[in-house]
């Protein structure tokens, strides 16, 4: 009774699946909007100049960080699904999961580009007051780490492939 209790707990996973998938699809719908308005405000406005270009640039940069966002729920939602539910879904090969480090792995690659967007932004906006020095560096570590990681579990699954073929 206990082992059938543990193999259909898996399926309280859909709680984190509908949950993620319902975060995604809301900042994904959001950011559409979003972009719309800015269109519209922007062609309305109808002025142009470098700071408009500026604050221009920072907005949709803005706009592409809420998308990645979006993405990083809707990975988190395939993947645990993938990885609990049912392995067969039709995705393209570069989605497809199979253990939680393929999803980790995919995860951290996203968390990558987001912090290299907000960095962006950062330096589009930057005033000459502000350090973005100290800023960039604390961001280049974490994205140094995940680098690191991602190449050491890579060395470590390499290895224990090669062993065993």
């Amino acid at each position: 009774m206990i082992k059938n209790v543990l193999a259909r707990s898996r399926y309280l996973i859909l709680i984190a699946v509908a949950g993620a998938f319902l975060a995604a699809t809301a900042l994904l719908i959001y950011g559409g909007i979003e972009v719309i308005i800015l269109i519209k405000q922007t062609v309305s406005y109808g002025e142009v100049s470098q700071k408009g270009a500026k604050a221009l640039a920072l907005a949709f940069i803005e706009m592409v960080d809420l998308f990645l966002l979006g993405t990083v729920f809707y990975i988190v939602a395939l993947g645990l699904y993938e990885l609990f539910i049912d392995d067969t879904l039709t995705l393209p090969h570069w989605l497809e999961i199979h253990d939680l480090d393929g999803l980790k792995n995919k995860l951290v690659g996203v968390v990558i580009v987001v912090l290299a967007v907000t960095f962006l932004g950062q330096v589009v906006t930057w005033d000459g007051v502000r350090d973005l020095f100290g800023f960039g560096a604390g961001i280049a570590m974490v994205i140094a780490a995940l680098t690191w990681f991602l190449g050491s579990k890579g060395k470590k699954g390499g290895g224990a492939g090669q062993a065993g073929g």
